[in-house]
């Protein structure tokens, strides 16, 4: 059992750790060669060019300034001076009610911490319960500060029960407000944004197979027969997961080919050469920049067999497609409403905004899904419950004191007083880190075995996994296994009534070891975010070893976005730990305030610095975070209900029944209220944006618009030597119509919805729409300027 002067320890580890990431931090984010580590957003939106090039050879890498080093730690309040409304126009909504959810923690926990601190703890420190019980279990000075000091039958529980719903009542107005907020701003943002693609656009999946019919003919027939006046057309999905590996393998070897050009042209008297054999080690020696071409040229014509493949075989058109309406009320009615009178055909939802689709997924037959969802769903339960192992082993280095009656042959090694301390108050937290480091990923990709179409849905999936394993293993698990252990001795020798007793008193215990993981986790954790200490070293690594050219190094300076899977998960984590013991044991509050406090600052200068969403799904994710707060609260009131009915509180505990229902209903008056605007699009809105829409722009020309949005990417360009392509397909062969100084044309894109089909051509067209001339703009070949810059 740790104690306050391990505690103590801890937090003077950890705050040492977190001021030197910090200060590592100021220092190497004002230094030219990092510039594109600590402001990648900055370059890739182009507000900002590199420090280096006017430079002198030192300045390029090190700043010389050296005033700037007086003012390091201006980070700080130039993240605070960046309006909401700016941050909505820089990063997007999702950004900004991320940020949200940490100045919502403030909100909650700052009033509920000074409370809790000046009421709570004169009542349990003023009781001595644990003195009475020090023989049969292992305490400290904290729990002193408890309600497990509180003796049992003691009326001094009105005073928990009644802090208890005035926490839950505060935490329910302010989440009301939050929710009502957040749904405003919503809408707000949807109304404000200029024309897009998805508001027209609707995903029609498990569409019917019809003998004699194709998948497009069927969907035409379909939606021009029930959405006569507002469907103009659809865009086929192919299976093209085969043609995408030729894709990515060729800008591999386009840029090699770049990269030995650019030597070529710095040294013009010397032709680069290049090894044939395993990796470029072994085998003759050939003109680098002719090898690379007929490569490329090889594989092109690989590539254009490949297209016209997808393109005539019908096979590989999937059960699914984008639906394209001429007004975003027509998209509205049919995204939201039953097609058939067989609910498990023409299933339609909004369309995820094009680089919201995963595409892979796409391929994925629709009788496969709920397949592929039972066994993902048993898989996470096995991992969840398999994870318990190293959780107990994690949990016994917390409990040195038990482990010691268990294992006496330690004893002589943690005997010392430091050893002692740092293995009970930074190890555990740090272990358990650990063990939860590569958990996301794993999550992430079993959400993408599963199927979704959208990588925000995946996000979504992955973070509700990564929740409920860190509710049952480290909120949970570390509870029950770390009460077994830690109070082994006293289960052996001693009453079975009593046990019930035991693990009561020792629920509240185990906020020490929640107090050390808030610390590693929330303190020293979150400075290393904003450290990126990962992403410098691998950015200098791709510098000086992979990358050749400027889309090298656009691709080694990417940031990403923020990691949703994983950090809107902790947060809830963080939440949950400050409602379960704001009444249990209150000492652990102030941990919480400063994490909230921290991790606000720092994410706030990431969003506006660093990270760049892929995509934006305005604040999608919010009523799952609502939804997981009002869970916290509902477990804190039934572990305070299990934990009062253990000290004998019959007279107190009955009053604690009415809060949980109190708290259901209002989760599902907010769910009746707000969630509606998260999951549906009003139509209000949609025709009061249709025609504003119609009044400023007379002459729009929709169907234009719309051309190949949802197109799959690696089918709307491909790179060849001159501009333009233009392709006909018709029901007997595809026309290549170039200029005449294109050697080796682009193959023909599929088809997609710009048209609006008739049903009669379609009947002489199984395999693809009628003849339409499709405009594949290929860009010309981009050189790319190598300048040194390692």
């Amino acid at each position: 059992m740790a104690t306050l002067a391990d505690i103590g320890v801890s937090a003077v580890i950890n705050i040492l750790t977190a001021f030197a990431f910090l200060l590592a931090f100021a220092l190497l984010r004002i230094q030219p060669i990092n510039d594109r580590v600590y402001f990648p957003k900055w370059y890739i939106s182009g507000g900002r060019s590199s420090p280096r090039n006017s430079r002198n050879f030192v300045g390029k890498f090190v700043n010389l300034n050296f005033k700037t080093y007086l003012t390091f730690l201006n980070w700080m309040p130039q993240a605070l001076r960046m309006s909401e409304a700016e941050i909505i126009s820089h990063a997007g909504l999702d950004s900004a009610v991320f940020l949200r959810i940490y100045t919502l923690g403030l909100k909650i926990f700052v009033p509920v911490t000074i409370v809790a601190l000046l009421i709570l703890i004169p009542v349990n420190v003023s009781s001595a319960t644990l003195s009475f019980l020090r023989r049969e279990l292992v305490v400290s000075n904290i729990d002193k500060l408890s309600i497990s000091n509180v003796p049992p039958k003691s009326l001094r529980f009105f005073v928990h029960i009644a802090l208890e719903y005035l926490f839950t009542i505060w935490t329910c107005f302010l989440l009301y407000k939050e929710y009502d907020n957040i749904a405003s701003m919503r809408l707000l943002f949807l109304a404000s944004q200029r024309r897009r693609v998805d508001q027209f656009t609707v995903v029609v999946r498990n569409i019917p197979h019809i003998s004699g019919h194709s998948v497009s003919q069927t969907v035409d027939s379909f939606f021009q027969t029930n959405h006569p006046d507002h469907y103009i057309g659809h865009q086929a999905v192919y299976n093209a997961n085969r043609f995408a590996k030729f894709v990515r393998r060729r800008d591999r070897l386009q840029n090699w080919l770049d990269y030995y050009q650019l030597k070529f042209e710095r040294n013009p008297d010397k032709r680069p050469t290049v090894k044939t054999g395993l990796l470029g080690l072994c085998g003759g020696k050939v003109d680098a920049i002719e090898y690379y071409k007929q490569l490329i040229k090889e594989l092109d014509k690989m590539m254009t067999l490949e297209r016209q493949r997808i393109i005539t075989d019908p096979k590989s058109i999937l059960p699914v497609a984008f639906l394209s309406f001429n007004s975003r009320w027509g998209a509205s009615v049919c995204a939201q409403t039953q097609q058939s009178k067989n609910p498990t055909l023409w299933l339609t939802d909004w369309a995820p905004e094009p680089r919201d689709v995963y595409w892979r997924n796409l391929a994925i037959p629709f009788v496969s899904l709920s397949i592929r969802k039972l066994i993902i769903s048993l898989s996470v339960f096995t991992l969840v419950f398999c994870y318990m192992i190293p959780i107990a082993f994690v949990q016994s280095l917390a409990n040195l004191e038990g482990l010691e009656r268990v294992a006496p042959f330690l004893r002589p090694v943690i005997e010392l007083k430091f050893i002692k301390s740092f293995l009970q108050g930074f190890l555990p937290g740090l272990a358990l880190k650990i063990f939860l480091y590569i958990l996301p990923a794993v999550l992430m990709i079993m959400s993408k075995i599963e199927g979704y179409i959208a990588l925000s849905t995946l996000e979504r999936k992955t973070a509700a996994k990564y929740y409920y394993f860190m509710l049952v293993n480290v909120f949970l698990g570390s509870i029950v296994t770390g009460t077994a252990f830690e109070q082994l001795h006293a289960f052996l020798h001693q009453s079975p009534t009593q046990i019930p007793r035991t693990i009561g008193v020792s629920i509240p215990m185990k906020a020490t070891f929640f107090m050390t993981y808030i610390m590693v986790d929330g303190w020293a954790g979150i400075a290393g975010e904003i450290l990126r200490l990962k992403p410098l070293v691998i950015y200098h690594l791709k510098n000086m070893f992979l990358v050749k050219t400027e889309r090298d190094r656009g691709k080694a300076m990417d940031p990403g976005s923020v990691d949703f899977p994983e950090t809107i998960p902790s947060l809830q984590l963080y939440f949950l730990l400050g409602i379960v013991y704001a009444v249990v044991t209150p000492i652990l509050l102030p941990f919480i305030v400063v994490f909230f406090a921290f991790a606000y600052l720092v994410y706030r200068h990431q969003i506006i610095n660093v990270y760049n969403q892929q995509y934006e799904s305005a604040a999608a994710f919010w009523p799952h975070v609502h939804s997981r707060i009002i869970a916290s609260l509902l477990l804190s009131q039934l572990l305070l209900l299990g934990l009062l009915s253990t000290k004998k509180a019959a007279n107190s505990t009955p009053l604690l029944v009415i809060l949980p229902i109190f708290t259901f209903a209002f989760h599902k008056y907010c769910q009746s209220r707000f969630e509606p605007a998260f999951r549906k699009y009003p139509l209000e809105e949609a025709m009061a944006k249709d025609l504003l829409e119609k009044d400023t722009e007379p002459d729009l020309n929709i169907k234009a618009y719309l051309a190949d949005a949802y197109l799959h990417p690696i089918f709307q360009s491909f790179e060849v030597e001159e501009e333009l392509v233009e392709v006909r397909v018709d029901k007997h062969q595809t026309h290549h119509i170039a200029s005449p100084s294109i050697s080796e044309p682009s193959s023909p894109s599929p088809p997609h919805h710009v048209h609006q089909p008739s049903p009669p051509q379609y009947s002489e067209y199984p395999t693809s729409p009628p003849g339409y001339y499709y405009h594949s703009s290929t860009p010309s070949h981009y050189v790319h300027q190598y300048q040194g810059e390692p």
